[in-house]
């Protein structure tokens, strides 16, 4: 791909913005929409939000994938600058991200690992990587993750990174040893009734919208595992789903009620995927994580369900129903794929099979 893209910041609807101006091309609306863009009749151009972290990640994206020149205003160029390490640095993340590949991580944790590093070197950006010790990561984690009251799971993913980092590509320096992890915390599960699930599962009259919520409820699937899923990788003879590479990359099995096979046969026959059982706009490609996410949403705003449920809802929802069905826990880890029965565990804390049982000494006053 050749050509130019230019970028402006400018005002628009009372919040900063970056343009991109360029002659029409596909391949690079449709990355600018994937990151959230929209078009400005007005300024006639694509545009996102001022957030010099997605402008440094796709201005790079169309240079280097896409062989695009760019060219920034002074104001976009002061903000992408800023973000931007030095050669070595740079040099230091590919070498990484190599490593990485060779041992089969997977993408998403490719991705998390480099972008976590990048905003830690931003931190000591005048400091060599080399000179940077545990000491500033403890300074680190009070000025930047603390003042800014991240959570707990990012925090715990700049120490994986930094130590990954430190052992696999610098070996010196750094006594990654000295790295304390954030203190555990407990949380529950966010988990939704019976009655609730089936107004979310019910509302929705698009029948691959249903088909898709049903599922991953039906089978306590994360949103990628649906996503990937094969018209091949349902087993009716069996009644089994077969789950391929997911998470740690396991293949595991859930099992298939006939009522969900029976869903799933008439959208097979209505739909007629191609290569992905659940496909976007255009055949062969998965459907949009995102367009996942707006399904849900419209799903729960039509049911009348004042909560902020994610995808996430439905699997937790999942594990907790079977507990209270009776399910062993060992198989329901087995399902969901958990590598620990202490993950499993979590579920004993929010069902309520056993909790019901116990008589509150107020009934007896």
């Amino acid at each position: 791909m050749q050509g130019h893209v230019h970028i402006k910041h400018f005002e628009h609807r009372g919040k900063n913005r970056y343009g991109f101006v360029f002659a029409y091309n596909n391949e690079i609306t449709k990355l600018i929409k994937a990151a959230g863009g929209f078009w400005s009749q007005t300024h006639a151009c694509w545009y996102i939000d001022a957030n010099d972290k997605l402008l440094l990640k796709l201005t790079t994206q169309l240079e280097k994938t896409f062989g695009v020149r760019i060219e920034l205003d002074e104001a976009s160029a002061k903000n992408r600058s800023a973000l931007v390490l030095d050669p070595a640095t740079e040099t230091y993340l590919l070498q990484l991200v190599s490593w990485m590949k060779s041992r089969r991580y997977s993408t998403s944790t490719i991705t998390t690992y480099k972008e976590a590093l990048h905003v830690f070197f931003q931190f000591f950006k005048t400091k060599d990587v080399r000179e940077i010790t545990a000491d500033d990561v403890v300074r680190f984690n009070n000025e930047y993750i603390l003042y800014r009251n991240l959570s707990h799971a990012y925090q715990n993913q700049f120490v994986n990174a930094i130590k990954l980092f430190y052992g696999k590509v610098i070996g010196s320096g750094m006594e990654i040893n000295l790295i304390e992890r954030p203190k555990t915390q407990r949380t529950l599960p966010n988990v939704l009734s019976k009655e609730e699930v089936k107004r979310i599962l019910n509302v929705h009259t698009n029948f691959k919208h249903k088909a898709m919520l049903s599922l991953i409820y039906a089978c306590g699937l994360r949103r990628g595992e649906l996503l990937r899923l094969k018209p091949e990788h349902i087993d009716s003879k069996r009644n089994v789903l077969i789950i391929k590479q997911a998470k740690g990359r396991k293949d595991r099995i859930a099992p298939l009620s006939d009522k969900i096979i029976e869903l799933l046969r008439a959208y097979f026959l209505a739909a007629k995927p191609k290569v992905y059982l659940f496909e976007g706009m255009k055949p062969g490609e998965p459907y949009d994580e995102r367009s996942l996410q707006q399904v849900l949403k419209q799903a729960v705003k039509k049911a009348g369900i004042n909560k902020p449920v994610s995808l996430h809802w439905l699997r937790h929802s999942y594990a907790t129903h079977l507990l209270e069905n009776g399910t062993d826990l060992r198989y329901i880890q087995e399902i969901l794929g958990h590598s620990s029965s202490k993950t499993t565990e979590i579920y004993t804390h929010v069902s309520n099979k056993e909790i019901q049982k116990i008589t509150s000494p107020y009934d007896f006053l």
